[in-house]
Formats: C-alpha cells, sequence, structure tokens
C-alpha cells in the first residue's frame, strides 16, 4: 500500500469546485499530497481549500492565459508540481450535430481540449525537472460511444481527443519518466448529470443500460485516479482507462 502514498508530492487539479474533481482534490490530500485546487467558484474551492489545507486558486480555463498563471502560482506557492488532474469540462448547447452553432463547438474543444493540452505543457518543465510527473486527463465514455438521446458531438469529439493527447505525450515525454494516463468514466451523479438521475425514466434508462447493478458515485472513481497518480502506476502510460459499470461492455 506503500506505492500508492504521495507524501510530499504537489498535485493541481482543475474542475476541483464539485463533484469527481472536489472528490479527487480529498483523496489526494489524504495521501499525503499538497493540492492545489483550481475553478472558476471561488466560494467553494476557497471551502475546499481550507478543509484539506489546499491552495485555492480561481481561474477561467476559457482564458488562453489562465494555464500558464494557475501552473506558476502552483510552482511558487507549493512546489513544482508532479501530478496533474484535468478533471474541468463541459457540455455547451444541446443541440444535435448539425444544428450544433460554430461557437458551441469551439467553447467546448477550447475547455475540454485545449486547456488540459496547455496545462500538461506549463507543467512539463517542471515534472522534467523534478524526473517524474502523472499528467491524468478526465475524459467520457462519450469520446467512446454514441449514446442514443444525448447529443453530444462536439463534447464527444473533444473527450476522444483527448485519449489521442494521451497516447502522443506519453510517448514523448517518457523518456523523462512522465506518465500521462486518461480516465473515461461512464455515468456518475454530477451537476451535468443531476436532472438524468432525478427523471424516473431517467434513472430507469440508466440502470437498464448498467450492467453492474450500482449506482454510482465519485467515490467509485477515486482509485483508479490514485492508481495512476501514485508509483502504484509507475510502468502505466499512454492509456485510457474506462471506469463505468460495464457500459461499454454490452
Amino acid at each position: 500500500m506503500r506505492a500508492f502514498e504521495l507524501a510530499g508530492r504537489v498535485a493541481l487539479i482543475t474542475g476541483a469546485s464539485s463533484g469527481l474533481g472536489q472528490s479527487l482534490a480529498r483523496a489526494l490530500s489524504e495521501l499525503g499530497a499538497r493540492v492545489a485546487v483550481v475553478a472558476r467558484r471561488a466560494d467553494r474551492l476557497d471551502a475546499l481549500a481550507g478543509q484539506i489545507g489546499g491552495l485555492a486558486i480561481a481561474a477561467d480555463l476559457m482564458d488562453p492565459a489562465q494555464p500558464a498563471a494557475i501552473v506558476a502560482s502552483v510552482a511558487e506557492r507549493l512546489g513544482p508540481p508532479e501530478i496533474l488532474v484535468s478533471a474541468a469540462g463541459n457540455i455547451f448547447g444541446r443541440n444535435r450535430a448539425e444544428d450544433e452553432t460554430p461557437d458551441d463547438i469551439e467553447r467546448t474543444l477550447r475547455l475540454n481540449l485545449i486547456a488540459p493540452f496547455r496545462l500538461a505543457q506549463e507543467v512539463f518543465p517542471h515534472m522534467r525537472e523534478v524526473g517524474r510527473g502523472s499528467i491524468i486527463h478526465i475524459s467520457s465514455i462519450s469520446g467512446h460511444v454514441g449514446i442514443p438521446g444525448i447529443p453530444q458531438a462536439s463534447y464527444a469529439a473533444s473527450k476522444l481527443g483527448l485519449s489521442g493527447l494521451t497516447a502522443e505525450l506519453a510517448v514523448q515525454w517518457a523518456r523523462h519518466c512522465i506518465r500521462v494516463n486518461t480516465v473515461a468514466p461512464g455515468f456518475f451523479r454530477s451537476e451535468i448529470t443531476e436532472s438524468l438521475y432525478d427523471d424516473e425514466k431517467g434513472g430507469e434508462w440508466l440502470r437498464r443500460n448498467t450492467p453492474l447493478p450500482l449506482s454510482a458515485s465519485a467515490e467509485d472513481f477515486v482509485g483508479a485516479v490514485l492508481w495512476l497518480a501514485s508509483d502504484a502506476g509507475r510502468y502505466v502510460t499512454g492509456q485510457t482507462i474506462v471506469v463505468d459499470g460495464g457500459w461499454t461492455a454490452r
């Protein structure tokens, strides 16, 4: 179990004001990491940082200048980041593919794909200097299977793009012992999916299409990320790990 310990390591997590990102921040802190949490909602971040003894950085990743500023702040105040978890993401618009607006497409790609890439570029020199690092992109099964009734073409493209980015960065940066992986969750209760879970038909649809007879929570997702972030996953890189209760195995 010592391989999972993260004492003394600096972790940076985006999308940490709620859901999976918040749960991951708590878990990394419990294993000894010094955690910087990033999101737009400063009040939530401040509360979380106070609870885990971390660093709160309120920032909007839609701003191209923010990745560099965020990483510089973390390096100055906590130390060089050795763990990056890009969990921030969103769906802009709910239109079918033929009706998605150019603005919605661009915003989706900017937040879900370009921002994680830019953050990875910014942490790279710090990880190279330390001699190790783990970059974990949070994706979605939407990038691997079409989901009837939920139009999300640009979202799916952005999430599958993370898998391609992961494989390429993993190969390029392996010589520096920097590992890059993606975790693709299925349906978990979150702010984005809350209405689906609360709807009777939606809940039945989820149960019918998920082989495991369990209702997933953020805690069911945390273990995979901790494995990849720690030395327990030191020989794993370039992979997309699916955590979906068997959804994509049907």
